[in-house]
């Protein structure tokens, strides 16, 4: 496959070779693993002209895939870099050593003392603490909006964050952890072109498409600035590696590169090869976890002691949300969440009883996981926020595996017994 055209190919066929030349090692048709820290300069020239290349970007060896340190690159991650942004449609793309060293990496590169942030509500537990608690510190602070597809909302909270300094990210995580929440992208998009417009300043649109992943949404085809995905989850899909990938703009991309030379917050070889091992699988393990969690999705929605299921496949024709969905994806993915009628003591009934479902965070692995939402991945969001972004006391997250679907639904109807 040739890497200078990969739009000639669909992501699922990126996903299997591109990146990777076999003539790079001795013919081997997969990568091996570059488990070195440090790499020889065959010259002293050699050596002045790779660092020069690499931080001032000139002279003979830019470009040339020469490798000084394992912090600084390493040729796993050459791989693993080529094959996400291409998978993403984007010009370039950074990996880090888990999805919120890349969160923390955006918001330390692009945010600064004085500057706001605008983010959904409901969204990822670490990422409302890196905003909400964290980025304050150094002088941000932070605004948020609770519908991404309704016009007025996301508009006036644009307003309330400029109110409180310049706007500098707006942040959406769609679908939502842990409700399945969309956020319109085009919407996040013309937004933040009228921000520029009065302030002088765009914000950039970041994006953490982690719950579907690459192969059912694509937000650079929508023009946000960056995408991020928890490479830990359906990426890798083994609940065995953290990693976390950043794809967008070459510019953009290559500041967040230079800055996590300093940071080293990069992600080793090991990890590196792990990731790229995993994506050549991950359309196929997606594609029938999706197919999974409609059966147990409907099997849910039918139960009595079900209060309501957050599945995006259930969404309303003519709705907002829906137009949303038919537009930005092409799967519904396999991660949601259930209500119970009853809080969390009706909710840990049931959790302690199951048998086959595996009771813990995280999400994208071959098996099926389930948690209790409001006290483990948002338990340090207050309860008036976690209200607000559709999280009750009886809210559990389900991420649906590759078991069968038989097997899941019958592990759920036992366990409802006990509530």
């Amino acid at each position: 496959m040739s890497p200078e055209h990969p739009a000639n190919y669909r992501p699922e066929t990126l996903a299997v070779s591109f990146g990777y030349d076999p003539a790079q090692a001795l013919g081997a048709v997969k990568p091996p693993v570059y488990l070195s820290s440090t790499f020889i300069y065959p010259s002293a020239q050699h050596a002045k002209d790779i660092h020069r290349a690499y931080f001032d970007n000139e002279g003979p060896l830019v470009g040339s895939g020469s490798h000084i340190y394992a912090r600084l690159g390493h040729p796993g991650l050459d791989i693993l870099e080529s094959r996400l942004a291409a998978i993403d449609g984007a010009e370039a793309a950074a990996a880090f050593a888990s999805g919120m060293a890349a969160h923390s990496s955006i918001a330390l590169a692009f945010v600064r003392p004085g500057d706001s942030v605008l983010h959904g509500r409901p969204i990822y537990g670490g990422v409302d603490m890196l905003y909400g608690a964290v980025m304050p510190e150094f002088g941000a602070s932070v605004e948020t909006y609770v519908d991404g597809t309704d016009p007025e909302g996301v508009r006036a909270a644009a307003a309330a964050a400029m109110a409180k300094g310049p706007l500098a990210l707006i942040v959406a995580e769609t679908p939502a952890n842990p409700t399945a929440a969309l956020v319109d992208l085009r919407l996040m998009v013309a937004v933040a072109n009228e921000v520029a417009e009065r302030q002088g300043r765009r914000p950039l649109v970041v994006v953490d498409n982690t719950l579907l992943g690459p192969f059912a949404q694509r937000p650079i085809a929508h023009g946000v600035d960056l995408c991020l995905t928890s490479l830990t989850k359906y990426c890798a899909g083994h609940s065995d590696l953290l990693a976390g990938g950043i794809s967008g703009r070459l510019e953009l991309v290559q500041k967040l590169r230079a800055l996590r030379t300093t940071w080293g917050n990069h992600c080793d070889p090991f990890t590196a090869w792990l990731v790229v091992r995993s994506l050549e699988s991950a359309s196929v393990r997606i594609e029938r976890a999706m197919l999974n969690a409609r059966a147990v999705a409907g099997w849910l929605r039918e139960h009595p002691k079900v209060a309501g299921v957050t599945y995006l496949g259930f969404l309303e024709e003519g709705s907002r949300a829906r137009a949303v969905y038919d537009r930005q994806c092409t799967g519904a993915g396999s991660t949601f969440s259930f209500h119970l009628h009853g809080g969390e003591a009706e909710s840990f009934r049931m959790l302690d009883r199951l048998r086959l479902l595996k009771l813990a965070v995280s999400l994208g692995g071959s098996e099926t996981l389930i948690c209790h939402s409001a006290s483990t991945t948002h338990y340090a969001v207050p309860r008036d926020l976690r209200i607000a972004g559709g999280i009750t006391d009886g809210t559990m997250r389900l991420s649906i595996g590759l078991e069968h679907p038989d097997d899941l639904i019958a592990d759920l109807a036992q366990a409802l017994e006990a509530v």
